[in-house]
């Protein structure tokens, strides 16, 4: 079923106010599937990837009920507990929070680590319809008396792969034990790994599934390419693409931290504009970070993986994987960074010959051979072989072009050696005059004499010895 405008889902009209203002037209599959289950009070199973509109998805019919059942909220308490991996996707959420729930007037906060809690606990201490929260922040003020859990009615647990992947699944089985027992459960991952597959038969009752995409593949609209290339030379080969005029706003993913700040030391050599995101970074650093990457001052952002899910910046035009992830699902979610809202992407990687093992492991999770592209001068063999060509990413090379590049190259022989290569058709090259050169009559000329010629001062001055 896919609706083709909000008004059919039969939300509330300050709902709709507020969506036809933000520029909301027509829900998206995950919309149209997981509303009018959610309406009904039923707990939801969705595996979606980034961009598809999730947040979306379980907000307004959260912020329907709730002013279906007006309800005022005790200090300390929160009807409604959104849970996200990364304070990025957190902030995310919760500006899309305000901009749906404004005409309803209710009060909303996002707590997250790596500021003073000062004023998320002054936020708290009235009570708020709902809360938005990192699970390591949450259970901090939650265990300080900051935060309690008698109220609330909903329970959305987003990006629950990536909550695996970071480490966070004893925080979050010890959250969702401290839940009321009766509760509305929502559960969305991009991917389905056992575990999560364990987590939501245990916490979830009799629940919806709604897949939008089959799990583990990649949007059709990005347009994906491998490049084989040495380790060592991958910053050159970056710097050589951020060159292309196409190549305009860029997310870079490093796997390590260190990397990532290595890296944008040697593009700022280069000249280009980039900064970094990673867990090292302060809040404020970061939002300054994605503050310039979005309003275009900085061309380049370089990111890990746990910053990855949080980014939410319009037309971004190429995701490039200088080193592979491990994981082969991290690829889906770094790559959903681009080709968003219906716009298409580019999507490169860097494989090099120790990088083989991750690349066979996430075509198999894609069910897809990436195209190789050939055309950059760092091209190493790597697995060429059986694997479609890509198009190149350095554009087409005319054939004007092509000649002025035989002319430069014969040229260059010409006048370094004494051959003279033939002119293609059309092009005029200059010989060089001939240098003559005087051959010396005495070879012996050109060794260097191993005598050293010393000045009269520097000559020491030692007191003769009778010979024996």
């Amino acid at each position: 079923m896919h609706l083709l405008d909000f008004s059919e889902l039969q939300l509330n009209p300050l709902l709709l106010e507020a969506l036809e203002a933000a520029g909301y037209k027509t829900p998206t599959p995950i919309q149209s599937q997981a509303i009018p289950q959610l309406l009904k009070g039923r707990d939801l199973l969705g595996i979606a990837q980034t961009g598809t509109g999730k947040t979306a998805a379980f907000s307004l019919p959260i912020l329907h009920q709730m002013s279906l059942n007006p309800l005022t909220v005790r200090p300390w308490h929160t009807r409604a507990l959104i849970l996200a991996p990364t304070r990025e996707l957190a902030i995310q959420i919760f500006e899309n929070l305000k901009v749906y729930g404004a005409p309803l007037q209710y009060r909303f906060s996002c707590i997250f680590g790596g500021v003073n809690q000062e004023k998320q606990v002054s936020e708290m201490k009235s009570g708020v319809e709902v809360l938005v929260a990192t699970p390591g922040r949450f259970l901090d003020l939650k265990n300080q008396g900051y935060i309690k859990l008698d109220q609330t009615e909903f329970f959305v647990l987003d990006e629950a792969d990536r909550m695996l992947d970071m480490g966070f699944i004893v925080d979050i089985k010890k959250i969702i034990a401290a839940l009321p027992l009766k509760r509305q459960n929502l559960l969305f991952s991009a991917t389905m790994p056992t575990d999560i597959a364990s987590l939501a038969q245990t916490q979830l009752v009799n629940p919806v599934k709604v897949e939008v995409t089959p799990q583990a593949t990649t949007v059709e609209r990005i347009d994906q390419k491998i490049l084989f290339v040495e380790s060592s030379k991958k910053s050159a080969l970056l710097c050589d693409i951020l060159r292309e005029e196409l190549v305009s706003h860029v997310l870079v993913f490093s796997r390590t931290k260190r990397g990532a700040d290595r890296l944008v030391s040697e593009l700022k050599r280069d000249g280009v504009a980039c900064d970094a995101i990673h867990g090292n970074k302060t809040q404020a650093a970061r939002e300054k970070t994605l503050s310039r990457f979005r309003s275009g001052q900085v061309k380049v952002l370089i990111a890990t993986d746990i910053a990855a899910r949080g980014i939410d910046v319009d037309g971004i035009s190429h995701v490039i994987n200088f080193d592979l992830p491990d994981e082969p699902e991290s690829y889906v979610h770094r790559i959903g960074r681009t080709a968003r809202a219906g716009k298409e992407g580019t999507a490169l990687s860097f494989c090099s010959a120790t990088e083989l093992a991750q690349l066979h492991a996430i075509e198999k999770a894609i069910r897809f051979k990436i195209p190789v592209d050939i055309s950059h001068q760092y091209h190493t063999r790597g697995a060429v072989v059986g694997r479609p060509q890509a198009v190149s990413i350095f554009g087409e090379i005319t054939e004007k072009t092509q000649l002025q590049k035989t002319k430069v190259l014969a040229e260059v022989v010409s006048q370094t050696t004494n051959l003279h290569p033939k002119a293609p058709k059309g092009i005029e090259i200059k010989s060089p005059k001939p240098v003559g050169v005087k051959m010396p009559t005495n070879l012996g000329a050109l060794r260097p004499s191993r005598r050293v010629i010393r000045p009269a001062a520097m000559v020491p001055n030692h007191p003769k010895t009778p010979s024996r």
